[in-house]
């Protein structure tokens, strides 16, 4: 019984890094990167469709993507869909290809990321707490019915709280490396 909670937290703190780790992706540092343009759909044959399904996104140079449209009648669709798409690109169509050259981020904009960024890991971070207190309150309820014994709890709350430790550091550790990564010029 103590094991499945310790491991359902373990599984439950793990999915919460891997999701800051998607939600920083989206993050816009100062390359391009294929990713920035994730969270954009394309309206295909009446359905919102996830860019990728519609064209291939690659990233050409440090400050240009090229996105490669499968239907060139898709192409305007696109265009529109990456400028109603709030990021402060303008793309550019050259036939087949379009271009969307990435502005240089300024100071101001740069320092705005960084606390997003924070933010969002201090989120992580709630997270995983939350994930400690469910499973400890699991353990007291076990605890409450006499299945398990008093140092049985004690035990497995420290093992829970490492674990809870581990998922932290890894947070912060990811945190420091966008930063990094937000503030390179």
């Amino acid at each position: 019984m103590i094991n499945e909670i310790k491991k359902d937290a373990q599984e439950r703190m793990n999915k919460s890094v891997d999701a800051l780790k998607n939600n920083l992706s989206k993050v816009r540092t100062g390359r391009a990167h294929p990713s920035i343009l994730s969270g954009i759909s394309v309206e295909y044959y009446g359905a919102p469709t996830p860019l990728n399904q519609v064209a291939n996104v690659i990233a050409e140079d440090a400050r240009t993507l090229a996105i490669t449209v499968f239907d060139k009648e898709l192409t305007p669709k696109v265009e529109k869909a990456i400028m109603t798409a709030d990021l402060g690109l303008n793309p550019m169509s050259a036939g087949t290809v379009i271009r969307v050259p990435l502005p240089p981020l300024t100071e101001e904009r740069r320092r705005d990321l960084v606390k997003m960024v924070r933010g969002e890991a201090e989120g992580g971070r709630v997270a995983i707490r939350n994930i400690r207190r469910d499973a400890n309150s699991d353990l007291k309820g076990l605890l409450k019915e006499k299945e398990i014994s008093e140092d049985e709890d004690r035990k497995a709350q420290e093992e829970i709280q490492k674990m809870t430790d581990v998922a932290v550091k890894h947070v912060d550790e990811i945190l420091a490396k966008k930063e990094t990564e937000l503030m390179e010029v």
